[in-house]
């Protein structure tokens, strides 16, 4: 497994420093990346606040209480903030600013700083102050009503906006605004709304349907569970594997080891085909269990996986051997990603000081 490492920085974003206010969901995943990279990450949550440092997205930061409506505590976060590269922060639009920590104040005090504001509709427009959460943030993209059975849409966990179409984003715009900032020696305001990135997703959809190679309706196209050779099948003991079966040279290498020998299964491209297709890969598939399947499709080119829990997950031979999970204070969970060659990211412990301490200690360093 991946160690876990103590507070000592690592990572290709080593000397990097962040300032997070705490918030849920986005904000901090987008904030653990960083720290994985080896950010140093301040995370400033409210007095009183409950707060669970073995949380897995608490790893890597330094914590600090602070009161936005205490003078003192505000000058001080104003201090930290001078000598911070980015700021991050998930309110909805007009809080930071009536806190007096909007990015005119700020960025007065330190040009150089970078601005990143994550919220689910952005900080314009008709909804920027309606609430909401990632299901409604797809749901107005084209995202959510491509996913799922053709009855009514499936909500992807909260992948497609929180973490695919906000956190994700999030990252590379702060990095690409870092990376301008250290040329042109001025910050700016990284605007991150999930419906923003969660359409940016959307391109290769918008791409196949400008091309007349998508239908807007679910379970009718090549990608979203329409086709016979890619989706989801279940086996005799009731659990489940994948296919994406989608070139030819692969598809032929299902059709050999399914024992797809009806010549009906030559139109592979015919979308009028495909359900009846579907019906018939469907009962070849639920004549042997999960396990059987894998010791004939694992490892070959049919493009093949069982569907796994998250238990599973951690136990299957190949995410072991890439040590993709570790545990940390018990709890299984994801290692850092990506990997890199010569500056290895690490999940290091959370520290809780005072405001006042990491203050002095950043004022040292610069």
């Amino acid at each position: 497994m991946v160690a876990v490492s103590g507070s000592q920085m690592n990572g290709p974003l080593a000397g990097v420093r962040v300032v997070e206010f705490a918030g849920i969901g986005p904000g901090p995943f987008a904030c653990m990346m960083l720290a994985d990279m080896g950010a140093e990450v301040v995370t400033l949550d409210r007095v009183g606040a409950a707060r669970n440092l073995k949380g897995v997205a608490s790893r890597g930061r330094k914590w600090a209480h602070v009161d936005l409506k205490d003078d003192k505590s505000r000058g001080e976060v104003i201090e930290l903030l001078s000598t911070a590269d980015v700021l991050i922060e998930g309110f909805r639009p007009g809080v930071m600013e009536r806190v007096g920590l909007g990015p005119d104040v700020i960025l007065s005090r330190n040009p150089r700083l970078v601005y990143g504001r994550m919220t689910g509709w952005g900080q314009h427009g008709p909804l920027a102050n309606a609430a909401g959460h990632d299901i409604n943030y797809i749901s107005i993209t084209g995202a959510l009503a491509a996913i799922g059975p053709r009855e009514r849409p499936i909500p992807p966990l909260n992948l497609v906006g929180d973490f695919g179409g906000g956190a994700l984003y999030l990252v590379v715009g702060v990095l690409a605004a870092v990376i301008e900032a250290k040329k042109s020696g001025k910050g700016q305001v990284v605007d991150a709304a999930m419906c923003d990135g969660a359409a940016s997703l959307m391109t290769m959809s918008f791409d196949m349907r400008a091309t007349g190679n998508w239908i807007e309706g679910r379970e009718q196209n090549l990608l979203d569970g329409g086709a016979h050779f890619y989706g989801v099948f279940e086996c005799a003991c009731g659990n489940f594997v994948s296919i994406g079966s989608i070139e030819p040279q692969f598809y032929v290498i299902l059709r050999r080891h399914a024992g797809l020998h009806d010549p009906e299964f030559d139109a592979q491209m015919d979308p009028a085909a495909w359900p009846g297709l579907k019906q018939k890969l469907a009962a070849v598939f639920k004549t042997k269990t999960r396990e059987e399947w894998c010791k004939i499709m694992e490892g070959t080119d049919v493009c093949f996986a069982p569907v796994l829990t998250m238990t599973e997950a951690s136990r299957h031979e190949h995410m072991v051997s890439r040590q993709v999970f570790l545990t940390r204070h018990g709890v299984l969970q994801p290692a850092p990603a990506p990997r890199f060659s010569r500056t290895p990211s690490l999940a290091r412990e959370p520290e809780e000081l005072s405001l006042a301490a990491i203050v002095g200690s950043w004022k040292d360093d610069r």
